[in-house]
């Protein structure tokens, strides 16, 4: 059976106090769209529909840049969750698979309940998606009966007996595109907020002797984000878990709880990262790499047995191939390391090709950027970078170079060949005596002057 995922992200968000939509803001540095859009992908629907509406353009390049076979559809007036579903309705006209219904704001929720909501779908029409709740609090419940979902009753609605119900309603919901629709189609909004609920279709379902049923699954998948606060709360549990996983998968995390993984960070067994480490989007970490402390990864390839840190940057378009060594207030961009090559302290290598075995000294750094465009350096296997070089783009620096301490290269140096770029050393005797009389004298009368 085909599916169509609708992801409901139309809310403003009010509680965020925010212009930035509330599904663009980020969990884990990717937006909570995205977490629900990757946990939809896994049933691989033929269609993404996003349903949009404050900041829809925004939201609408944001999709652009996760999935560009998503559709974005908008929902002008917000007036209830079947309303904004059925936005969809034109955008899916002729379907005739399945629809899963799920949330912007509710990134948690797991391939495997997914899965398991579609697979109930072929039992029954219409599947809920329900939770334990610990403090059911002000949910709505869900009323069975066997495997029978029999109604959805809202707190302020429920008996002594219902509330006292601890399976509660999630909002996430699967059903056959044409029965969903013709059933939203007579959902009404005969209500205090004058709003089309979608949980109104169990009752509209029940009453054409459809079969319903729930799904359970864990409460933290159902985490709903709706304020700065319980954003934070979500990203601390995305944190949790992942730290958790890397652990369950041979990672050695020092301080688990000083370091901050990405949405899709990935790093091999046997690596060990050391406390306070953060880890932007795109990053990948092979086996047995050593991250040291308060270190800072981004876009960024480490390959086997590389060191890395303490205090270094891996920016976009770091490639660290195996054994490499990019040591403290060192800093990567768009560059590739070769094998063996040592970039240990205090440079920056942006824009370049460093190769096997090349030792870049502290100091060095590639002056790539002219004002107005980067231009790139090249730096041959077995060279030596000398001390507080600053190599001037576009330049090559060949096989078994070597350039001297404090040189400033502007023209290519061939292979073997030793660089000598740097002005002489001429002393003059008595003057530094001198300069300071005349500075100290000049500091003396501006402090008269300022009396």
């Amino acid at each position: 059976m085909s599916i169509a995922l609708v992801i409901l992200a139309a809310g403003k968000g009010t509680r965020m106090n925010s212009d930035l939509p509330k599904v663009l803001h980020p969990i884990a540095q990717a937006p909570m769209l995205e977490h629900a859009m990757a946990a939809g992908r896994t049933l691989a629907p033929e269609r993404t529909i996003i349903v949009a509406g404050h900041g829809a353009d925004q939201v609408r390049k944001a999709v652009a840049g996760i999935d560009e076979e998503a559709d974005v559809v908008l929902q002008e007036e917000q007036l209830g969750t079947a309303h904004a579903v059925d936005q969809a309705r034109t955008a899916l006209t002729g379907f005739e698979g399945d629809v899963v219904v799920l949330y912007g704001d509710t990134p948690f929720v797991s391939a495997e309940t997914l899965e398991r909501m579609v697979e109930a779908r072929q039992r029954a029409d219409l599947v809920v998606l329900g939770f334990e709740a610990a403090d059911p609090g002000r949910y709505g419940r869900l009323v069975m009966d066997g495997d029978s979902l029999e109604r959805i009753v809202e707190f302020k609605d429920a008996s002594e007996t219902e509330r006292a119900i601890s399976f509660c309603n999630s909002g996430l919901m699967a059903g056959k595109a044409s029965a969903l629709f013709d059933l939203i189609a007579k959902v009404g909004n005969e209500n205090a907020s004058g709003e089309y609920y979608l949980t109104d279709l169990v009752e509209l379902a029940r009453r054409e002797d459809l079969k319903v049923t729930a799904v359970s699954c864990d409460e933290a998948e159902t985490l709903g984000v709706n304020s700065r606060t319980e954003l934070a709360q979500a990203d601390a549990l995305f944190q949790a878990r992942a730290r958790a996983d890397l652990m369950e998968l041979g990672v050695t995390l020092m301080a688990p709880e000083t370091v901050y993984l990405a949405f899709d960070t990935f790093i091999g067994r046997d690596t060990v990262i050391e406390p306070n480490v953060v880890f932007g989007p795109g990053v990948t970490v092979e086996s047995g790499a050593l991250i040291r402390a308060f270190s800072h990864l981004e876009g960024c390839h480490v390959s086997r047995g590389a060191k890395v840190g303490p205090y270094a940057r891996l920016r976009p378009g770091a490639e660290l191939a195996e054994d490499t060594h990019v040591g403290n207030f060192v800093e990567i961009k768009n560059a590739e390391i070769a094998a063996g090559a040592k970039v240990n302290h205090l440079s920056y290598i942006g824009d370049a090709s460093v190769g096997k075995e090349t030792n870049i000294g502290a100091g060095t750094i590639t002056c790539n950027y002219d004002g107005v465009m980067k231009h790139r350096t090249e730096i041959g296997a077995r060279a030596f970078i000398g001390s507080n070089t600053m190599l001037v783009a576009p330049v090559r620096v060949g096989n078994e170079a070597m350039t001297a301490t404090g040189a400033v290269i502007t023209k290519n140096v061939e292979d073997g060949d030793l660089a000598l770029a740097r002005a002489e050393q001429t002393n003059k005797p008595g003057r530094a005596r001198k300069l300071m009389d005349i500075l100290r004298a000049k500091k003396a009368r501006l402090q008269k002057e300022a009396k």
